[in-house]
């Protein structure tokens, strides 16, 4: 059940309440996707947690529950069995930022969000509910060489529950958004009868979560207009018969010289300080002469990727996207040339010198596209799905071609909506803010189709508790 209004939400939530199929509660709520889920099939929340205040505010309005601030202040233990109601199945999205690839990856050594897990792990054990389910991202189950996952496991299992994982996508389910991430379901009566939801293929367009007629979003600034232009035109001029690279194409590499298999111009540096790469007649990016320049005039000709202080050598992967940068100008310079001179991408922010086309056999009209401005590049996906909402930045807002949405713009909030499959909850007023908690919130339709089987005999194992059949 999807709500329109207000008064629906607090109406249908009463009748959940009065008769419900099952209790939950939501830890780290944030937009409340589990909640929207869990009321779809029957259940009512009696406790949420959110300490963000605008969204903890918001969940009062969409849901008519009072969130619980910070669940580090559910302290002492004890204090869990007083203040958070029995319930039959929990579930959290705890904070991902510490094992997430994008950050530093301290896990649960990251002191103010990695240890969180463990206030889920006493909540378990104190109210003991049957059923639990978790989600993060996909690199949790990698991270510290997969010594995080196993401990998350143990402490669960240690408390009696039998744990299974797997990794879901919108995508899998018909939802134009590709967003993996980890769930961990555990059962205190055994996962039996559970069966994972089966992963679909079906096909999937962005326009199916278009809102008609042109939302009002902010303005895509000046700057990335022209970027997304120039790249176009890049694609426009590029023969047809010219397989364009999987690989990123790093422009800063076209008619560079400098050295990078066996050497970089760091080491030279140390090794000639007192001028450099002058004599070698090398050239940094885009083919600026080193020659007569000071090392720091040289230091700021080379890309940004070549500028690490102390790198000697450059890691392999590196290496080879340089390599295959600088073939792929020595191959195809009749036509990039002219573009060079006429464009001058060196006169762009280095993000934007960069592009990536994932859009393989597509025709070369960047507007027909789903673009997304990166740090490593303008990528260009076809427009079956959305690349990943991000919560990180705001720069990063899928940018709907002209060919998709009539006008080259920025998905709306309510679209980003539509990809969390959360209906038309109420979003923060700020644009930045509703983007950044939609990139951190869970997608709704996965999280049903998960809990769907694990609810199965959810009511007979809370009667056996009830009549103290269980523990």
């Amino acid at each position: 059940m999807i709500f329109d209004t207000p008064e629906s939400k607090l109406e249908n939530q009463y009748v959940l309440q009065t008769t419900p199929r099952f209790r939950f509660v939501d830890l780290f709520a944030g937009l409340g996707g589990f909640h929207v889920a869990f009321q779809e099939l029957g259940g009512s929340g009696v406790f949420a947690a959110e300490w963000e205040p605008t969204l903890n505010a918001l969940y009062k309005d969409n849901f008519g529950l009072e969130a619980w601030t910070d669940v580090n202040k559910l302290e002492p233990i004890e204090a869990i069995d007083s203040i958070v109601p029995d319930h039959d199945v929990l579930a959290a999205g705890f904070p991902c930022q510490p094992f997430s690839k994008a950050g530093e990856q301290l896990g649960f050594e990251h002191t103010l969000q990695g240890r969180l897990f463990f206030k889920v792990f006493e909540i378990l054990e104190v109210k003991r509910p049957g059923r639990f389910i978790l989600e993060n991202v996909p690199n949790i189950l990698r991270h510290r060489g997969g010594k995080t996952r196993d401990t998350i496991v143990e402490k669960l299992e240690g408390l009696g529950y039998q744990v299974a994982i797997e990794r879901f996508s919108p995508h899998q389910f018909g939802i134009p958004q590709v967003r993996e991430r980890a769930y961990f379901v555990g059962s205190l009566d055994g996962l039996e009868d559970f069966e994972w939801p089966v992963k679909g293929k079906k096909p999937t367009e962005i326009t199916s979560v278009l809102h008609g007629g042109p939302p009002k979003t902010r303005p895509i600034p000046e700057q990335t207009l022209r970027a997304i232009d120039m790249w176009g035109d890049f694609l426009r001029r590029s023969p047809d018969a010219v397989k364009l690279p999987s690989f990123p194409i790093w422009s800063m590499e076209f008619e560079a010289t400098y050295p990078y298999e066996d050497s970089t111009p760091q080491a030279i540096w140390n090794s000639r300080s007192s001028y450099g790469l002058n004599g070698l007649h090398l050239r940094g990016n885009f083919g600026f002469e080193l020659d007569g320049l000071s090392i720091p005039e040289q230091y700021a000709m080379l890309p940004s990727h070549a500028r690490r202080e102390g790198d000697v050598s450059f890691p392999r992967w590196k290496r080879t996207f340089i390599r295959q940068n600088r073939e792929f100008y020595r191959d195809n310079q009749s036509w990039i040339r002219p573009w060079l001179n006429e464009w001058r991408p060196w006169e762009f922010h280095s993000s934007f010198q960069k592009f990536e086309w994932n859009a393989q056999g597509g025709i070369r009209d960047i507007d027909r596209y789903v673009l997304q401005v990166r740090a490593s590049g303008i990528r260009v996906k076809q427009p079956t799905t959305a690349p990943s909402l991000i919560a990180m930045t705001q720069t990063q807002v899928p940018i709907l071609g002209a060919q998709i949405a009539g006008t080259r713009r920025y998905m709306a909030p309510e679209e980003c909506s539509e990809l969390q499959s959360l209906g038309s909850i109420k979003l923060p007023e700020s644009e930045l803010a509703a983007y950044k908690a939609l990139g951190n919130a869970v997608n709704a339709q996965v999280v049903r189709a998960i809990a769907e089987p694990l609810l199965r005999g959810v009511e007979n194992y809370k009667s056996q508790k009830q009549l103290g059949n269980v523990a």
